[in-house]
């Protein structure tokens, strides 16, 4: 393995219902809402990247009363060596990493949502990066 993650934690957590009529509405509504990734990284020292993986639920346009939901998980991430391949780099960015912290993801989205007194939600819980990464650079 070329990489480690050295440490992850919790960046930022927005977790937002703006209504007793949003809280009723969700679990109805909740199929209308899509999962999104926005997967960034940046230099954080000679040979560690900070990789931030931010998770979104994202409503439909037929939703009418919405609720709001991001999670921003930040690995640090230490490269054991030097590529001279960019691709291999990106895709231990938008593919490795997010992949190994997406459970931590997942069950903290589970938490908020089972804390907020909504236990019988649907959520994706296998996300294939791979693809994801393979369609975007193969459109």
């Amino acid at each position: 393995m070329s990489y480690k993650i050295l440490s992850k934690f919790i960046k930022d957590i927005s977790f937002e219902i703006p209504s007793a009529q949003v809280f009723v509405m969700l679990e109805k509504e909740i199929k209308k809402y899509n999962l999104n990734f926005d997967i960034k990284s940046k230099q954080f020292k000679e040979n560690i990247i900070e990789v931030n993986t931010v998770l979104k639920l994202i409503p439909g346009d037929d939703v009418k009363n919405k609720m709001m939901t991001e999670i921003n998980l930040t690995a640090l991430v230490s490269l054991e060596k030097k590529f001279k391949d960019k691709k291999e780099l990106e895709k231990i960015i938008l593919v490795d990493v997010p992949t190994e912290v997406y459970p931590t993801l997942y069950d903290t989205f589970v938490y908020l949502f089972s804390q907020a007194g909504l236990k019988n939600l649907s959520i994706e819980k296998e996300v294939n990066f791979e693809k994801m990464y393979n369609e975007k650079f193969n459109s």
